[in-house]
């Protein structure tokens, strides 16, 4: 029986290549230059350039660091997960409007009990202290 779990997960994962160690590193350092050219830039030429054409310059050096980043090994983990995160998302089994709603009002119900009990307790604690101490609050 676990064999064949295993077997299964063997046969579901897919082999993932991975870039080189120093490729990947390469991708890492073009990402942080072109973050680093968009936010230097960006100060540098404030001066020369309008607020417009300086937010396009930046966005497109920051598209362009986004794209090298999720190339990377990193980056293509994470394009998976989000990927397999949607596909599970697409399967949850959403509560129709009445149930959202009686869900709501027991919630809203249990609150309301639960505030009056502990007001109740809260009360006759206080209560009870005044009575032993003979201080009135």
């Amino acid at each position: 029986m676990a064999t064949e779990i295993v077997d299964k997960k063997k046969k579901t994962e897919e082999p993932v290549e991975g870039k080189s160690k120093g490729l990947n590193t390469l991708l890492w350092i073009l990402v942080v230059a072109f973050f680093s050219v968009a936010a230097i830039g960006n100060a540098y030429f404030q001066k020369d350039y309008s607020t417009p054409v300086r937010v396009i310059g930046v966005a497109i050096t920051l598209v362009v660091a986004f794209v090298f980043a999720a190339i990377t090994n990193q980056g293509t983990k994470a394009r998976n997960f989000f990927k397999e995160s949607r596909n599970e998302a697409r399967k949850v089994v959403w509560s129709t409007r009445s149930e959202a709603r009686q869900t709501t009002l027991i919630v809203m119900g249990v609150t309301v009990v639960a505030s009056l009990f502990f007001w109740a307790t809260d009360s006759i604690i206080v209560s009870i202290i005044n009575f032993l101490t003979d201080l009135r609050f």
